[in-house]
């Protein structure tokens, strides 16, 4: 169960990952591929549940995912809103014409409450049509100044606003318009021999570059774009904490590192281990500061904070996402399915296409396929990938060398060696 579960009535869940907060809604192709993840909010279901999600669910994930939670396959219900270019998903329901069918279905639930993937505009009018509140905020709906501070805080140049503002540790960086963004990164690469230039909202390390002095300038983006240009600072590992604040209390839920390919996010492995008594002390400040400035903005529920750590210990801020991020539903499948554990996620890539069903059999005869009961596993957690071989996956274990163990054997389950 998940928090937002402790309350009375049942959830409909928005899996909106078409939305104006973490990418400008012209970005279609980036947005279709996050969208791909959608069938993962599955795990967060119990008997009575609306599940709104942009991609239909597979009947062999459906059978899977309800098995391994124990909840009665046609106890939830399932909307499916069709890929709609330009509009945030909350609007194609409309668009579509499946506000009515929906609508019928919170009347068979008059404790219904919308639970978003993305607390956008487009969520909080859907709610106020609907009239079902939003979990968890205790007046139904978040004020106008609450949104337009969630818009702000996923924003890079937001958050550095706040950061400074909290006293967080960043690195050297400004701000600046597509117009001057030439200038403003000729002018940072003088005092740094590499610089991060970042659109100011994006999410998952989309539209990243590194550029390193020498090279070849970008070509030059609309000039009336925003974006983020930074040092960068060499580390050892990427990391993040996950907050939640309420209206009386901020915590820090979990934390973990990330798993970075060319500065795009590729996977978690949490709790952290091996972080000096000082850092672990300003990840836990840090992220409880950023919630408490949240929490007095209105804001209710999930936040994450990111940043790397470098060699000697030393952690730099890069950024913050306000909504439910990469990691909040694995983290809460595993602690519904077993509780406390050590655990991971990331992509397993198989030789060849394989049907849903062939993947678990892959897993069945490795003796990783996670059932029931079990303390540790290997769990297929988003269905299958268009491509059908790079499988989405979450493993679970009672410790880190034993979870290490079971990513090695997944690996030679789908016919690669472990690096």
């Amino acid at each position: 169960m998940i928090s937002e579960h402790e309350g009375p009535g049942t959830l409909v869940i928005l899996a909106n990952f078409v939305s104006p907060l973490a990418v400008d809604l012209a970005e279609e192709s980036v947005l279709r591929r996050w969208a791909e993840q959608a069938p993962r909010k599955l795990w967060l279901t119990r008997p009575g549940d609306v599940l709104i999600t942009p991609l239909p669910l597979s009947a062999p994930f459906r059978r899977y995912a309800f098995h391994r939670l124990g909840v009665p396959e046609n106890s939830v219900q399932v909307i499916t809103v069709p890929d709609t270019p330009h509009l945030p998903m909350a609007h194609a329901l409309a668009e579509h014409g499946l506000l009515e069918p929906l609508r019928t279905l919170i009347a068979e639930r008059p404790t219904a409450r919308l639970l978003p993937t993305a607390l956008d505009e487009a969520a909080a009018e859907l709610a106020a049509h609907l009239r079902i509140p939003i979990v968890p905020y205790e007046t139904g709906v978040p004020n106008p100044g609450t949104l337009r501070a969630v818009a702000d805080m996923n924003t890079k140049s937001g958050f550095r606003a706040a950061a400074r503002t909290l006293g967080l540790r960043m690195p050297h960086g400004r701000t600046c318009t597509g117009a001057e963004l030439g200038h403003v990164t000729t002018a940072l690469l003088a005092s740094h021999p590499r610089v991060v230039v970042k659109p100011d909202r994006s999410a998952g390390g989309h539209g990243l570059h590194f550029v390193s002095r020498g090279d070849q300038p970008p070509k030059p983006p609309p000039p009336d774009s925003r974006w983020v240009v930074e040092e960068y600072v060499e580390h050892t590992r990427a990391v993040s904490a996950q907050g939640h604040a309420t209206a009386t209390t901020v915590e820090v839920a979990y934390d973990g590192e990330m798993r970075m390919v060319s500065g795009s996010f590729a996977g978690y492995c949490s709790p952290l281990n091996d972080l000096s008594a000082r850092a672990r002390r300003e990840l836990t400040n840090w992220t409880r500061a950023l919630g408490g400035q949240l929490a007095a903005e209105g804001y209710r529920g999930p936040y994450s904070l990111d940043l790397v750590c470098t060699h000697d210990g030393t952690l730099y801020a890069l950024e913050c996402n306000v909504r439910r991020t990469a990691t909040t539903t694995a983290h809460a499948m595993v602690r519904r399915l077993a509780g406390a554990s050590v655990w991971s996620t990331g992509t397993a890539a198989a030789t060849a296409p394989l049907s849903f069903d062939e993947a678990v059999g892959h897993l069945t005869e490795a003796g990783l396929d996670f059932q029931p009961g079990d303390s540790e596993g290997v769990l297929l957690y988003a269905d299958r990938p268009l491509d059908g071989r790079n499988w989405r996956y979450t493993a679970l274990a009672p410790t880190r060398t034993r979870l290490t163990e079971l990513e090695v054997r997944l690996a030679t389950a789908f016919g690669h060696e472990a690096l």
